[in-house]
């Protein structure tokens, strides 16, 4: 990426990762007006007068200095000049530049370095006024790992920590899975760890069943297995060894041998094999390595489709909604898309896309840059590579038609939400809260949030609950706890709910008590404006007969079928999932610690000490002052205070 210490303005921070927008000092011809009464044109105004006319990024921020845009430019000034001619402006960006209240640039050596830094930000920050990619969670794919004597074939994802080769990107971890269970009919090379490998003292049921060669306890050579190493690096990679014709040699001469059963091992190994080739044949003879990205628009939504293709291969395709005005043009947000996609995954040599773009020479010098070999984008007109985009913008438009149906149904859903809880508008932002424990151990609450597109993740939090004075298995204390560390923390962040964190409804799992706990804590808080709804069982905990209660209100159900009732209790069950797995997780990380990791003054080495001593952590619990003074590097008090470590 770029070095911003190189580049930035001599006005601007050094480092655009110790960047306090707190501190950046408005134009002096703006300095003795009131923060209130400047306005947007004025401030952009301002910057002018000290804007670098070179290439670079630029950043919009309002006035509680948050990012409000990020752009760039071929020339900063040029460029933020546009702003001040309102009248040509759309809607969208009127808005932004009256909400506008300070600036920040960096330069780059070029625009397509400033294309990169661009998309980079946007992703950092998310302002409201760029298209933003939101569904961008990282690719699966496939490792063949050579740091061990028996290389291990597995899925993979996340940092490229292991030493091997690595395959993908896929659509899914789905097409991951479906290429293992090819690869392991075929090559059955071992899928398992490290550390499983090593303590099998028998073949498991994968070597029962075909799908691996047993090298945990020696049912194949290391020639034999790195043959077959070697064979499925080249079957992933595209390229034709004649394996294929190598097991049907083999077959036949296992079958005129009369061993039966190998003949029929290589058989369907085969099949597998011809199987999945004749499945890519189409692709195979129309491009070896690409991906293929087409765009759709419906009701002034678009819909992005990509389909990742890869030694030959299809390996599956997925959607994207991004987030964009109306008013934006479906060629501006491919351009935004393709940028924040490549932003931290490899490009391939080629991308087919469906739309002409008027950037597309600019992002191909960027893109080629950061891979350090040519990546040609281009737009099929005829051929086969025009059929794939032709499919892939069907795919697009249905993708986004299903989504449209699904946000209209969920938009239906919160209007039921708001007559029956009496709400003025249907709620934008809905948190959810459950607490989990186990008699009064790892006691933790949960949130999750939910709107009209969903489930809201990257909003979901835990709270390990901390107070001392909440008694063990204290639902009412813990949600005291959870709703006060909370809310403190939006009051600071967000006093003037401006910034869209505040919640419209809370949803608690539970009843009257949950209630008041939640509603006192609230009023303490000074909080107000907030429907507070709790969700309880009912009678026998039957699902279905759930009660709603509500301060100064009637207990009260909702019919069976009632599709609200159903849109209430998955959000229930959403927040109940999500704070089992959390105290689960809690739990499991406790279950690993040792009674001496909480000792004060014994550290690595006297814990070794004393665990090659006693054997285990247990006798070390059970020593008395003697034992423990026999152990190298253990004084006489420090044998008293891990004695009464153990006995108050």
């Amino acid at each position: 990426m770029i070095n911003d210490k190189q580049n930035i303005n001599s006005r601007q921070v050094a480092s655009d990762s110790a960047i306090d927008t707190s501190k950046i000092t408005p134009p002096v011809s703006l300095s003795n007006e009131p923060q209130s009464k400047v306005s947007g044109i004025d401030v952009i105004a301002g910057f002018m007068k000290t804007a670098p006319t070179a290439p670079g990024v630029y950043r919009m921020l309002d006035a509680h200095d948050d990012v409000l845009y990020v752009g760039k430019a071929k020339d900063i000034k040029k460029r933020i000049a546009s702003y001040t001619h309102v009248n040509r402006l759309t809607h969208r960006l009127k808005r932004m530049v009256s909400a506008t209240r300070s600036m920040i640039f960096i330069t780059t050596r070029t625009e397509a370095e400033a294309l990169l830094l661009e998309a980079s930000l946007i992703k950092r920050f998310k302002p409201p006024f760029n298209v933003l990619l939101k569904d961008d969670k990282s690719f699966p794919y496939i490792l063949l790992r050579t740091d061990h004597k028996w290389p291990q074939i597995t899925k993979h994802r996340g940092a490229r920590k292991h030493k091997g080769h690595y395959f993908g990107p896929f659509a899914s971890a789905a097409s991951v899975t479906r290429t293992l269970n090819t690869l392991q009919k075929v090559f059955q090379l071992r899928s398992c760890s490290d550390h499983t490998l090593e303590s099998r003292t028998r073949a498991c049921l994968l070597h029962q069943i075909k799908r691996c060669n047993a090298p945990c306890v020696d049912k194949v050579t290391v020639s034999d297995y790195s043959d077959m190493v070697a064979e499925s690096k080249a079957f992933l990679e595209g390229r034709d060894t004649g394996v294929q014709k190598k097991f049907a040699d083999e077959m036949m001469d296992a079958s005129a041998a009369q061993d039966y059963e190998k003949a029929a091992t290589l058989r369907d190994r085969l099949k597998a094999l011809t199987d999945i080739q004749s499945h890519q044949s189409m692709v195979n003879a129309m491009v070896h390595e690409a991906d293929v990205i087409a765009a759709a628009s419906v009701g002034g939504q678009v819909g992005v489709q990509v389909f990742f293709f890869r030694a030959g291969q299809n390996w599956g395709h997925r959607a994207f909604f991004p987030k964009h005005d109306k008013d934006e043009s479906i060629e501006d947000v491919l351009t935004a898309f393709l940028g924040q996609f490549y932003d931290n995954k490899p490009a391939p040599k080629l991308i087919l896309l469906s739309h002409t773009l008027s950037e597309v020479a600019l992002i191909s010098t960027a893109l080629s840059k950061r891979m350090e070999r040519k990546v040609e984008l281009t737009v099929p007109q005829q051929g086969k590579k025009r059929d794939v985009i032709v499919e892939a913008v069907r795919n697009a438009k249905e993708a986004l038609e299903r989504r449209l149906a699904e946000s209209a149904a969920t938009l239906k859903l919160l209007e039921g939400v708001q007559d029956l809880f009496e709400m003025l508008e249907p709620p934008k932002r809905i948190e959810i809260y459950d607490n989990s424990h186990i008699q009064g151990t790892n006691m933790v609450g949960g949130m999750v949030v939910s709107g009209p597109e969903g489930f809201i993740k990257n909003s979901y939090r835990k709270f390990n609950i901390k107070s001392d004075g909440i008694a063990p298995g204290d639902d009412f204390g813990m949600m005291r706890e959870v709703m006060e560390r909370r809310f403190k923390r939006l009051i600071k962040e967000d006093e003037s709910r401006e910034r869209g964190h505040w919640p419209d409804l809370l949803l608690i799992d539970g009843g009257k008590g949950q209630l008041s706990a939640v509603t006192e804590t609230l009023q303490d808080l000074g909080v107000d404006g907030v429907t507070i709804v709790a969700i309880s069982k009912g009678p026998d905990r039957h699902a279905g007969r759930e009660q709603f209660h509500r301060v100064g209100k009637p207990v009260f159900t909702l019919p069976v079928n009632d599709p609200v009732l159903y849109y209430l209790q998955r959000l229930r069950d959403e927040a109940h999932r999500y704070a089992i797995g959390t105290h689960r997780a809690r739990r499991k990380s406790d279950l690993k610690k040792s009674p001496l990791d909480t000792i004060p003054g014994v550290g690595a080495k006297r814990k070794k000490a004393l665990l090659l001593h006693f054997g285990s952590a247990k006798a070390v619990t059970g020593a008395d002052v003697r034992d423990l003074m026999s152990v190298e590097g253990i004084s006489k008090a420090m044998a008293q205070n891990i004695y009464d470590h153990f006995h108050e």
